[in-house]
């Protein structure tokens, strides 16, 4: 355990944990949209931004990727933080004015938004479902793409690999702005415009996963696929 401080009240926080962690145990509303507690930090949004004195000095940092250290100190609502996070919810708003997730988001940090509701669903590059795929699945079917050298891109995107995705849905789940789609069609599914055939309970008819799901965790697990065709309200 490492003895911390957070707006002056003292903290024992476990060693390796974040800001962000320590802070919503204390219930304190720090804003985000590119994180969620089952996958790793990302630090895109910079929305959870606080202010944290180590050796001496005050500075700006992500909560959400900053590890403690012992004797932090640490401001989630200083006029500095406060401020650092409405200009990054600004240029959130500034890119993407007409998506619901972000607007929200930012009326909440103090940027003036149209009255008029939002209708789009843009990616706003968050990268859930990039760690999403890769983290909690395992096939990593999404990739961020970035500019850099060789790369003939004007805007970081999200790249699809349709071989390797299995249509679980994990990106749409977490997925903060709606962007990504998924879509049932009688017996198949839709995400990222690749069709997957869906597969019936044995026992009850209904359709309940992907047949490309279904056999993915067959052979990681080594449980035949017949066993996997079960829903799981009839289990």
């Amino acid at each position: 355990m490492v003895n911390i401080v957070i707006d002056g009240r003292k903290v024992k926080a476990k060693e390796g944990s974040t800001i962000l962690e320590n802070a919503r145990d204390l219930k304190l509303d720090i804003p985000t949209l590119c994180h969620h507690d089952d996958l790793s930090p990302f630090g895109a949004c910079r929305l959870c931004t606080v202010e944290v004195k180590t050796s001496g000095k005050w500075q700006l940092t992500t909560s959400c990727n900053t590890v403690v250290e012992d004797g932090m100190e640490v401001k989630t609502d200083s006029k500095k933080a406060l401020e650092g996070r409405k200009m990054a919810a600004e240029l959130l708003y500034y890119k993407y004015p007409e998506t619901e997730a972000v607007r929200e988001i930012a009326e909440k940090v103090g940027v003036d938004v149209s009255e008029e509701k939002g209708e789009e669903h843009d990616c706003i590059l968050c990268g859930l479902c990039v760690r999403a795929c890769r983290e909690i699945v395992g096939v990593s079917a999404l990739t961020f793409q970035d500019r850099g050298p060789g790369r003939d891109l004007e805007d970081p995107q999200i790249e699809f690999d349709p071989n390797s995705c299995i249509g679980c849905g994990a990106c749409a789940y977490v997925c903060p702005t709606g962007y990504i789609k998924m879509e049932a069609e009688d017996d198949k599914r839709i995400i990222w415009n690749k069709v997957f055939k869906m597969t019936p309970c044995k026992v009850c008819g209904r359709y309940f996963a992907p047949e490309d799901q279904l056999k993915y965790i067959s052979k990681t697990t080594g449980v035949p696929f017949n066993n996997l065709t079960t829903c799981t309200s009839c289990r």
